[in-house]
């Protein structure tokens, strides 16, 4: 009798529903990597040029032989405070509609609200590209579509995380999560690309080709995706024991159990313990991982002077250690069982790390390249560990009883709170930038500080609140 092949083997060891788990998980990354694909290329095009040394045209009138080439009203001395403008209408809108953006999202069906927020997502992009040829040179016009693009990107974070909350349990969602969350620096990088290869020539396709994407996922979002197992108990429920994600034996006969609890109130969800503690956290981790994604590739062009192109590309070393760093984070949180303490630790290692990038970032190519991959992973992992699974752990506290109707709201509380810290560091990075670079990484190191303390004090009242009870029923 012929045996079967190993790989069919291994493909008929899963069950539908483990499939079905995987395809969710595979979508879900595809469609955020395409929001943070469609976000980069505003910090790509920042590369302000000398166009000194750019042959111009013969036909071409020239009055000013240092801003020729460079875009209107991009083209002065204060372009940097310019795009850190560009860069707050994003992010502002982004955080304020963030609050608000869960609350929907725990309302409405997370295929349509997903699905026309990556569709409207990809408009405004290419509206900003589009800019360029049709000739725009209105700074309103770019701080509009910059802000009506951050409110419809709400929609991605709360819904990709509510959609994995829904089909995969709480045994090893660290681990998980943390391979999953990669979506965010593999988006960068996709962006950094995509949009280097259009810089020096028509910026205006760094746009559009980004936001074609996002569109066209946006469709395939409508077609394919499945919110939630509706064949079986709440998946969302405390596991004591570190269960497989991808479990074979998942029987998909169970009866059908709807949800009739309400959805949680903002509130309520604030009322959690741990979202204020972690949101103020990531205010602080968020404002240091999107100064570097708006500013690092201008950074590296000024400092190390390189090309618009190879800055960008260079800039992508650290997403690259970000997708190494979310997942170390997630794994290191499971095993040792302390989501907080791993948190700390990376960021008291980030402030150090901080102090050597600014000594030799500029002093030959190893060391921005080094730096980079090191740098990414410590500010990407509490970064990435906070807004997955601590959010998905906060949305499944056992203080809820079972309520699975609030991931999307603790999830965008969190976030939103932390997108309060990625508007103020790119408009801080602005202001600072043109006083010297090295300022702009003190300031950095303030907020990795910061982070750190929030997170610490948390900790310290918990544990001074266990030993005064502890005392107070020892003198009872």
């Amino acid at each position: 009798m012929r045996s079967l092949a190993p790989g069919i083997k291994l493909i008929t060891s899963f069950s539908r529903d483990s499939w079905y788990r995987f395809f969710i998980l595979l979508l879900t990354f595809v469609f955020y990597t395409t929001y943070h694909l469609s976000r980069k290329p505003i910090s790509i095009i920042k590369l302000h040029r000398n166009c000194s040394n750019v042959i111009h045209p013969a036909d071409l009138n020239i009055t000013d032989n240092d801003t020729w080439c460079d875009w209107a009203p991009f083209d002065q001395n204060n372009y940097q405070n310019l795009f850190g403008v560009l860069d707050n209408c994003f992010l502002v809108a982004y955080a304020i509609g963030m609050f608000f953006s869960g609350i929907f999202g725990e309302r409405l069906p997370l295929r349509y609200y997903l699905s026309s927020g990556m569709i409207l997502s990809g408009i405004f992009t290419a509206l900003f590209g589009l800019g360029f040829y049709w000739q725009i040179h209105s700074l309103w016009y770019y701080c509009l579509v910059q802000a009506l693009n951050g409110l419809v990107q709400t929609t991605g974070w709360p819904a990709v995380v509510a959609c994995v909350g829904n089909w995969f349990g709480k045994g090893k969602r660290g681990f998980i999560m943390g391979i999953w969350n990669s979506h965010t620096s593999v988006g960068n990088i996709l962006g950094s690309l995509i949009a280097g290869v259009y810089v020096s020539s028509a910026w205006g396709l760094s746009f559009i080709v980004p936001g074609i994407i996002i569109a066209a996922a946006g469709v395939i979002c409508f077609l394919f995706l499945v919110e939630s197992n509706v064949e079986q108990e709440p998946l969302l429920r405390n596991s004591s024991s570190n269960e497989e994600i991808f479990s074979a034996n998942t029987s998909t006969a169970v009866e059908t159990v709807e949800d009739h609890t309400e959805a949680i109130s903002f509130c309520g969800a604030l009322r959690i313990p741990g979202v204020v503690e972690f949101s103020l956290c990531l205010l602080f981790a968020k404002l240091v991982s999107y100064t570097f994604l708006y500013w690092l590739p201008l950074y590296i062009a000024n400092v190390a002077h390189f090309d618009p192109k190879k800055a960008g590309d260079l800039s992508t070393l650290f997403d690259v250690g970000g997708i190494v760093g979310g997942i170390l984070a997630g794994l290191i949180s499971d095993y040792s069982g302390g989501r907080a303490t791993t948190c700390c630790a990376m960021l008291i290692i980030a402030i150090n790390n901080l102090f050597f990038f600014v000594c030799i970032s500029s002093s030959a190519l190893f060391g921005p390249a080094g730096m980079l991959l090191w740098c990414g992973a410590l500010v990407n992992g509490p970064y990435a560990l906070i807004t997955t699974a601590v959010s998905a752990d906060l949305g499944t506290h056992e203080c809820l009883r079972g309520n699975s109707r609030a991931l999307s709201t603790v999830t965008a509380i969190i976030d939103g709170t932390g997108s309060i810290g990625a508007a103020v560091g790119p408009l801080l990075a602005g202001l600072i930038s043109p006083t010297g670079w090295n300022n702009v990484f003190y300031m950095l190191i303030a907020a990795d500080v910061l982070a750190c303390l929030v997170r610490l004090k948390a900790d310290v009242y918990y544990y001074f609140c266990i030993i005064a009870i502890n005392i107070y029923n020892i003198i009872k």
